[in-house]
């Protein structure tokens, strides 16, 4: 048995989960980054309690789980808050991913394209450890637009949050495989298929 480890990445709402849904469809087994993420921050684990001793108990909901909404808002507003909370949370998140992958490998009987479906791939120092990396693309002022219907942001909050990722175009640089996602889904299925099949060549040809 066989596994290619591939990373999935691109700028915030550039249409990473429509292209890992995709990826799922054809067989791909899925590590989604984010899922793991809320998972982390849930009352009483770990991240969660240095979280609140580092943010306050103004974060916290009635029900004790933190406000992203209100963390985020702290942390994309200053850059040392944004850095200790990567710390807090990166390396759980990591741990996680590579728990993940070991189980995907002993439960698996064939050959396996294992997803990690993580947008700050190049920002944890993830792309270490994937055999290649697939950036989906998207261009700023479609990014800006897709963030501030989203999120309901105003237009300096989506800024910062766009600003606090590597640049789409050093990502582009950097990637193996680059999926465009500023045109119908047909056509981003279609470079996905594509995609698909070189991966599952090299997967044989290992």
């Amino acid at each position: 048995m066989k596994i290619l480890i591939v990373g999935l990445t691109g700028g915030i709402v550039s249409g990473k989960t429509t292209v890992a849904k995709i990826l799922k469809e054809l067989g791909a087994k899925i590590i989604d980054a984010d899922e793991i993420a809320r998972h982390i921050i849930c009352p009483q684990q770990k991240a969660w309690k240095k979280i609140v001793q580092h943010f306050g108990v103004e974060i916290l909901k009635d029900s004790q789980e933190i406000n992203r909404k209100k963390l985020a808002q702290i942390v994309f507003s200053d850059q040392e808050k944004l850095k200790l909370l990567n710390r807090i949370t990166h390396p759980e998140i990591i741990a996680l991913i590579k728990k993940q992958i070991r189980q995907i490998y002993s439960h698996s009987t064939g050959n396996v394209v294992c997803i990690i479906d993580a947008p700050l791939l190049f920002e944890t120092h993830l792309e270490f450890m994937v055999d290649k990396v697939i950036v989906v693309y998207l261009n700023r002022e479609e990014q800006l637009k897709r963030l501030l219907r989203r999120d309901g942001l105003v237009k300096g909050e989506a800024v910062k949050r766009i600003e606090s990722q590597i640049s789409i175009e050093e990502k582009v640089r950097l990637a193996d495989y680059v999926i465009d996602n500023q045109l119908t889904f047909q056509q981003t299925r279609k470079q996905v298929l594509q995609v698909w099949t070189e991966l599952n060549t090299i997967l044989q040809h290992q």
